[in-house]
């Protein structure tokens, strides 16, 4: 059962729904494609198929994963990030781009173009430039600010 933190917080709630072990590690083999159960299973050497079973379920309630059918006898099913799961890319980058940075300094995440290593950042899509960690807080969600700037065209 995942660990419920009873906060009012959305790092509380993403940790709630990813921070099981091996969640967000099937999140990151399928960020490359859907794959088949047997082929996760495979990537993610040591998880136990009851667990993976139960990721996967976790993930499919929760809209970050869809299961499609390739087979119906015997039934076969292969396992596709949703949109809502792709938008984890930039999570599952910046774990990558911190872990080469501190803790596995053998790989790291480049630019496929030039091969340099990449860094995050926070984006402002009002003030259309990136913004220092500095300036960033946790705060309530505003609703009546768009996410655009008023000149921005709609559609």
């Amino acid at each position: 059962m995942p660990k419920q933190y009873r906060q009012a917080c959305p790092v509380a709630k993403s940790v709630e729904l990813l921070g099981e072990r091996w969640t967000l590690l099937v999140v990151r083999d399928l960020l490359s494609g859907p794959r088949r159960f047997g082929d996760l299973q495979e990537s993610l050497h040591g998880i136990a198929p009851n667990v993976l079973s139960a990721r996967l379920q976790t993930l499919e309630k929760h809209g970050v994963v869809t299961r499609r059918f390739y087979s119906e006898h015997p039934p076969r099913a292969e396992y596709v990030l949703t949109e809502r799961g792709r938008e984890l890319g930039v999570v599952v980058g910046a774990l990558a781009v911190w872990g080469s940075r501190h803790l596995h300094r053998q790989r790291a995440l480049v630019h496929v173009e030039c091969h340099t290593p990449l860094e995050v950042g926070y984006f402002c899509p009002h003030c259309h430039g990136r913004v220092r960690g500095s300036a960033v807080k946790l705060d309530r969600a505003n609703p009546r600010r768009s996410p655009r700037p008023p000149d921005a065209p709609r559609g």
